[in-house]
């Protein structure tokens, strides 16, 4: 059908108007999971994001993979992979995009915000002004140029999860944009007008081989002098993607305003260094390699952190605090860059770990200056040094998960984010958090079975483990990472070792001085040994813990040595190395070489699957690791213990039932299976072995007295939730676990909700 306009004086651009009760602005991993979290907690909630899709510098725009306290399993923080919906998100892409496509878990993303009911998503769109009375922020104006459509969108409850925190900056609340000095708060990882300020964008690029040569021509502003780069000698042809993270600029600049300049130079790097690659002859093998991708945008590191009622700052970190408001945590190391990026003369990074994760208070999550407007992501209230680990996305997607649930009981309870945050109040936050899979250090879920009574078909002993996996030899140090109850005695160990001639080896036992690390920086005792030949040797430490903690029996470097493995593989009890994973640290060891106001320790990190190990050794008395009683101690994770049920190898039909003498009423059950948080799986680029872990149960069955209530066949979630209809009473819920991916399933609670 045809339509004619006339000509008029001036025409205007559509509006429309949402009324909703929560505005989250920016879908990368931090908003994606607050809107979701908000929404599943029942409010409504519009989700805005300037980009055509989520994910932020996790998308298939910028490509970096999604990390956090794993720190690419290169540090001491075991089992730490991030909970709740950010857990969710990373099982969910490793069962759907195990190779590490950027566009499927754009995919992935996309699907879990469009599919949830209660929430809008705007994309492409644009927050441009906000509207705001005394302390509360009332309204957003927003802008979409693809279907150039005006947006007034009101709500009660606001979270800014923009990254360079549009709401709060156009509101006037107060921020911080830089780097302190260490005077302010004694941190001795403050960096110095010399080396930082804040830090850069990077812009990275994705290679490709091909079956014959290919011609390159550089664009006119490629970088002409690769000297200019005082780390150039470091390019080589098979670095790609986010192995070029180190060429990074703009830490000098204003990184919002000054955004497209920051680019630019970027682009000018990137095909600078491609033209180096591939024209200057000192890369034969470069000849067949072709550019598959660059990034239009570049990925932003710092801007503006925004404050609230208290300021995370290295001190927090390295001293491992718990706060009273403790809502979540992190693990990256302390990871600061120089501010000139790749142009400096420094390293591109200086890393600095703590033994162990930390806490993030909940004060740290909120606007100082108004009432109603929650922060996530990049903008927390941090110092630059402690922003340094902070910063990181999957960390941020839990800080995102933390201020959604937040955002839902300041609507329901008619809370200001202050207020939530007493010490009377925030515990409801926190067992919300943890009723939803989400995980914070040494705090246990409360009563989560109510009480129930608890009868498990059988209980895994460890007693032995078969040599039947080939030999080890022991080319650097490692170590047996074993569990023990408080009170509990430390067995004799045998294990199986072997030599061509005599030869002494030297075994050590360590613990972790903080009970809830394991770092190892604590020797109990040595024994030597005479190994000649193949046989069988006996350790025994005759130690007994004083509280409940894991145990490192650790072997000491000798190449002559073999020691012999076991093809088993036991949730919560590993085999870690004394090594260097060369993506988070320059050592085995953290070493304090400038007075940086850090602690020196070992790093100890076990191998990915599928080239992981395990010993194999006996014991001379079993030790109970996997009791039904972690079924109830709501812990969701190995933390100072195993805190799961396993049941016996032998046994061809594992169950377990939770009895009340009353009959119960409840909304929902959660179940917490084993799903390997110790595993890092990263998003993209990298690839992983498995769609899902060993230990996770795949099948299952759930019922209400004799009522089958659920049937799962193609499970990949730790985190199982299941609705109890309206008005039904049991008094006893039985769980039947069918198969596993392929080990001994694990479990370790069901809650009632």
């Amino acid at each position: 059908m045809m339509q004619t306009f006339s000509s008029q004086n001036a025409r205007h651009f559509p509006q429309q108007q949402l009324k909703t009760e929560l505005v989250v602005t920016g879908g990368g991993l931090a908003g994606v999971c607050a809107a979701l979290a908000a929404a599943r907690d029942g409010l409504k909630v519009v989700l805005i994001q300037d980009r055509p899709v989520l994910g932020g510098n996790a998308s298939s725009e910028v490509r970096l993979w999604a990390n956090g306290a794993t720190s690419h399993m290169g540090n001491n923080n075991r089992w730490a992979r991030e909970g709740g919906i950010m857990g969710e998100i990373m099982e969910e892409n490793l069962w759907r995009n195990k190779e590490g496509n950027p566009v499927l878990f754009d995919m992935v993303l996309l699907d879990l915000v469009q599919s949830q009911p209660g929430l809008t998503l705007l994309l492409n769109t644009v927050v441009t002004d906000i509207e705001k009375s005394d302390r509360r922020l009332q309204a957003v104006h927003a802008f979409n140029a693809i279907n150039q459509t005006c947006y007034h969108v009101s709500a009660q409850q606001f979270i800014d999860a923009s990254g360079d925190g549009v709401l709060g900056y156009l509101a006037g609340a107060a921020h911080r944009v830089g780097a302190e000095s260490m005077e302010e708060f004694g941190e001795k990882m403050a960096p110095g007008e010399n080396f930082g300020h804040k830090l850069g964008h990077s812009i990275y690029f994705y290679t490709k081989r091909t079956s014959q040569p290919v011609r390159f021509v550089p664009p006119s502003f490629a970088l002409q002098e690769i000297t200019a780069i005082p780390r150039y000698k470091r390019l080589t042809s098979d670095l790609n993607g986010c192995d070029l993270w180190w060429l990074e600029w703009g830490g000098r600049l204003d990184t919002v305003h000054q955004s497209e300049t920051i680019k630019w130079e970027l682009w000018k790097i990137v095909w600078g260094v491609w033209d180096y690659i591939k024209n200057s002859g000192e890369f034969p093998d470069a000849a067949n390699l072709t550019i598959e991708w660059v990034g239009l945008i570049p990925g932003k590191r710092e801007s503006r952190r925004f404050l609230g009622d208290t300021l995370l700052c290295q001190q927090d970190i390295i001293e491992q605090r718990d706060h009273y408001d403790a809502v979540a945590y992190g693990g990256w190391s302390i990871d600061l860059h120089p501010a000139d990026g790749v142009y400096s003369e420094h390293d591109g990074c200086r890393q600095f770990h703590s033994k162990g994760t930390y806490t993030i208070p909940f004060r740290a999550l909120y606007s100082q200056s108004l009432d109603n407007l929650l922060l996530t992501g990049r903008l927390i209230s941090a110092t630059h040094v402690a922003f340094g680990s902070s910063r990181v996305m999957c960390t941020c997607g839990v800080l995102g998960e933390v201020v959604g649930r937040a955002a839902a009981l300041c609507q329901q309870q008619q809370l200001t984010p202050a207020e939530l945050a007493q010490p009377d109040q925030v515990e409801m936050l926190q067992q919300q958090l943890l009723r939803q899979g989400a995980f914070i250090p040494r705090q246990p879920l409360i009563n989560p079975a109510r009480d129930a009574q608890i009868a498990v078909s059988s209980t895994l002993q460890l007693r032995a483990l078969p040599a039947d996996a080939g030999w080890h030899q022991l080319k650097s140090r490692c170590a047996l990472l074993l569990p023990l109850k408080a009170g509990e005695r430390l067995p004799a160990i045998t294990v199986q070792l072997r030599a061509a001639q005599t030869q002494k080896l030297q075994v050590s036992l360590l613990t972790s001085n903080n009970p809830a690390n394991t770092c190892g920086d604590r020797h109990i005792a040595s024994q030597s040994i005479s190994v000649n030949q193949q046989g069988q040797y006996r350790l025994n430490f005759a130690y007994r813990a004083e509280v409940d903690r894991y145990l490192f029996i650790a072997f000491e470097e000798n190449p002559a040595v073999e020691i012999a493995l076991t093809s088993q593989r036991l949730p919560g009890v590993m085999m870690v190395f004394n090594s260097l994973n060369p993506r988070v640290a320059k050592r085995t060891r953290q070493i304090n070489d400038g007075d940086y106001g850090v602690d020196e320790f070992d790093f100890w990190l076990p191998r990915r699957a599928p080239q992981q190990i395990l010993l194999a050794f006996a014991l001379e008395t079993p030790l109970q690791l996997w009791h039904r009683d972690y079924l109830l101690n709501g812990k969701l994770r190995p933390e100072q213990h195993t805190n799961c049920w396993v049941p016996a190898q032998d046994d061809a039909y594992p169950n377990v039932s939770w009895q009340w003498a009353e009959s119960q009423q409840a909304r929902q059950i959660s179940l917490l299976f084993d799903n390997d948080f110790d595993h890092a799986m990263e998003t993209v680029q990298m690839g992983h072995a498995q769609a899902v872990t060993p230990h996770c149960t795949t099948h299952y069955r759930l019922w209400l007295d004799e009522i089958l209530l659920a049937e799962v066949t193609e499970n990949h979630h730790s985190l199982c939730h299941h609705a109890i209809p309206q008005g039904v009473r049991f008094r006893r819920i039985r769980l039947e676990l069918l198969a596993s991916a392929g080990a001994l399933p694990a479990l370790y609670g069901l809650h009632l909700h």
